[in-house]
């Protein structure tokens, strides 16, 4: 049997999935499963469970000729790889579920949205409210072999972390309830994002993660909230903090590590995302912001505190074995889910702005073990 799995586009959302990936490989142990996903959510893929990663071609140029184009070459690299018995739609896309019928796959399943429904054969609607957390959506995609016992929750799959020692929290782990008896399988970022060589810290002393990225406005605190952050835990625990991001996040970090009461050392665009796993395994603890280090962080087992934005938490908080605090600022707006903000000046971004540093900090010691 031959699987094709559309991931997701982002990276938090491809490490949501990772429930969807264990299943599938459960309920189909000796298919060939083979994942589509864009070039910058290539290093987070996770190879101990799927046989093949495609990535697909990027779009040259504007419009909807070139959009065309990339879908059609997309589907052409796929079906090279093909026949497929089934294909599923992570994305809920137009373009994805074109790409699966154009690579040939028989049976073609995914939620009835952006008005795709005729590409698909198993369509299924899309009731957010209904389908609760995102992760928990992507495992009601799967077929039915590979379906988890219907009373499947994302807090029975992940467990709580381990109470006895601060070194338990280290421990990157899973609990999966299987009809009958508990197991515990383990998520293993080195065999699973293997192709990803690991980045070793760069200091021997303990340390604390800092990743002050993230594409949207409407979830990015202000860099000074950042800053004051940073100052308070250098002077309450002493602790040396890495910034990491992507080349996008350089100039930040760049401007935070000026400021040598921080005590923080620049550590972006040091390779790949799939490549920071022990950066957020040794970290006594990250902060961030909705962003999709925050969902790696948590699935490496590090402890961490999320400034959180417009979006739902409810939908899309990080989950993974590590301790997960998300603070938030309900504002009547709030949450709107939007990149941008809509509000007039008085009210924009309120829903992250509104936060300081002091109430992040006490949040996060109430809540992490500092």
């Amino acid at each position: 049997m031959k699987i094709l799995v559309r991931s997701p586009n982002w990276i938090g959302d491809q490490i949501i999935a990772y429930p969807f990936f264990h299943f599938l490989r459960r309920g189909y142990p000796r298919a060939t499963i083979v994942v589509s996903c864009s070039a910058w959510t290539e290093s987070v893929q996770f190879e101990n469970l799927v046989d093949q990663v495609v990535v697909l071609p990027r779009i040259h140029g504007e419009g909807f000729w070139a959009r065309m184009q990339a879908m059609e070459a997309a589907a052409s690299a796929l079906r090279k790889h093909g026949p497929f018995d089934v294909a599923i739609s992570l994305p809920n896309s137009f373009s994805a579920a074109w790409i699966l019928r154009r690579s040939g796959a028989k049976e073609r399943i995914g939620y009835a949205t952006d008005g795709r429904g005729f590409l698909l054969n198993r369509s299924i609607p899309w009731e957010p409210e209904k389908l609760g957390h995102r992760a928990e959506a992507y495992v009601h995609l799967l077929p039915e072999a590979a379906r988890p016992p219907q009373d499947f929750s994302v807090t029975d799959f992940w467990g709580q972390p381990p109470e006895a020692t601060q070194e338990g929290d280290k421990k990157v782990m899973d609990e999966v309830l299987n009809p009958g008896t508990p197991s515990v399988v383990r998520f293993e970022p080195s065999q699973a994002w293997a192709s990803s060589s690991p980045l070793s810290p760069p200091i021997s002393q303990p340390f604390w993660v800092l990743a002050p990225g993230s594409t949207a406005e409407s979830r990015r605190w202000p860099l000074e909230n950042f800053a004051n952050l940073a100052r308070r835990i250098a002077t309450e625990t002493g602790l040396i903090g890495l910034v990491v991001g992507g080349p996008t996040e350089a100039p930040v970090a760049e401007r935070l590590c000026a400021e040598s009461d921080l005590k923080l050392k620049d550590f972006t665009a040091q390779g790949p995302v799939g490549s920071l796993w022990p950066i957020f395994q040794q970290a006594k603890f990250t902060v961030s912001n909705d962003s999709g280090l925050a969902h790696v962080a948590a699935l490496c087992g590090s402890q961490v505190q999320v400034v959180w934005g417009a979006g739902d938490p409810k939908r899309t908080e990080p989950l993974g074995p590590g301790r997960v605090r998300v603070l938030f600022n309900p504002v009547d707006c709030w949450p709107c889910e939007r990149n941008t903000c809509s509000q007039n000046a008085a009210l924009k971004l309120q829903c992250i702005r509104g936060m300081d540093s002091e109430e992040v900090w006490e949040e996060m010691k109430r809540g992490l073990r500092i």
